[in-house]
């Protein structure tokens, strides 16, 4: 029997400093470094993520929830942590006695905010995301009487270069922040436009995605020049012969065209291998490309190794990763879902154990 795992995500830490290095190269030595850990630090782990990151040079950390700033405080790490989400009066509490900064944008809530000891709050003008935000400056001014210790907006189409609704966001926020107390952090840029637009650094940058080494524009991380963080393997627990016609998984939707084998792998959609990457995907396996046949179920999924295969049961298999020459990144599986890399690594569930190396 293989002493490999079924289902592993092993998390390169030296990458997530070495990604936060390079950030912060992309600017001018006075901007500071807000790394994005929410969601578990984007399926990689949070506190390891967010401990990475400090080492790379962050100084900010943020979350989208009071429970994730409290959780990050209950791991022993220091910094400023912005929660950057929606917030009940309870959640208000929970965070600003986490020691963290909170973001509003109604009269209702900065004045609840303000009614918190030790609170710190960043006014958040809506520039064109339609999400969170005020679009009226005029109230995000009003706003400023309280405690604040920041401003910010978040860009919608920052990773579709060449669209006008950045630079019109950017216009937007650059002249609502001209003039402001010097001492107010003022920060909008998230990993695609700390890549796409000095003018959108400001004082700080938020970025999420570009620290795990994924490419917020969904191409090849290595020509930003960040390496991904993260491998996804598992291994061969099963090797059969299949004469043409035999079917594979839930519904027959594979059938062998010709004699091969078949190796069944030990990971499915329970541990986040979404079940649309059906008969669309591959894995490596000794160093080569093999093609995902038949439906992904909760626990397992079935690889044609071919006729003649050079694979045993044991074997390892790279889901995400590299074997030998042969490489696949979360790009690529986002690709073959028509969705983006952070889904496939936020996704992973937390029945996939994460080794963490430094």
């Amino acid at each position: 029997m293989s002493g490999a795992e079924r289902a592993l995500a092993s998390i390169d830490e030296g990458a997530i400093e070495r990604n936060c290095r390079r950030l912060l190269d992309l600017t001018d030595g006075s901007v500071e470094l807000c790394a994005v850990v929410k969601a578990d630090g984007y399926g990689h782990g949070a506190a390891a993520a967010a401990a990475a990151a400090l080492r790379g040079g962050a100084t900010w950390l943020a979350v989208a929830t009071a429970g994730e700033a409290v959780a990050l405080r209950d791991e022993g790490l220091d910094g400023r942590v912005l929660v950057m989400g929606a917030l009940t009066n309870a959640d208000l509490e929970a965070a600003v006695g986490a020691d963290a900064d909170v973001v509003v944008w109604t009269r209702e809530l900065a004045q609840a905010a303000s009614r918190l000891r030790g609170a710190r709050m960043h006014v958040k003008l809506d520039t064109g995301m339609g999400r969170l935000g005020t679009k009226d400056a005029e109230l995000a001014r009003a706003l400023l009487d309280g405690p604040v210790a920041g401003v910010m907006t978040h860009f919608a189409t920052a990773d579709e270069e060449g669209d006008e609704l950045f630079g019109e966001q950017l216009e937007r926020f650059g002249d609502f922040v001209a003039g402001l107390d010097e001492e107010l952090v003022v920060h909008a840029a998230n990993s695609a436009a700390t890549f796409r637009d000095p003018a959108a650094h400001f004082d700080m940058v938020r970025c999420g995605i570009a620290i795990y080494g994924l490419d917020p524009f969904g191409s090849d991380p290595s020509e930003r020049g960040i390496e991904p963080a993260l491998r996804l393997d598992s291994w061969v627990a099963a090797l059969r012969r299949f004469e043409a016609g035999d079917g594979a998984g839930y519904g027959r939707r594979w059938r062998a065209p010709e004699p091969t084998w078949v190796a069944t792998v030990p990971i499915g959609y329970g541990d986040g291998w979404r079940r649309g990457l059906s008969n669309d995907c591959d894995v490596l396996i000794g160093g080569r490309r093999h093609p995902v046949v038949g439906t992904v179920s909760m626990d397992n999924i079935t690889v044609d190794v071919g006729p003649e295969p050079a694979v045993a049961v044991g074997d390892p298999v790279t889901l995400i990763g590299s074997q030998g020459e042969e490489r696949i990144l979360a790009e690529e599986v986002a690709r073959r879902l028509g969705t983006i890399n952070y889904e496939v690594t936020c996704g992973l569930s937390p029945r996939v154990r994460r080794l963490h190396r430094r």
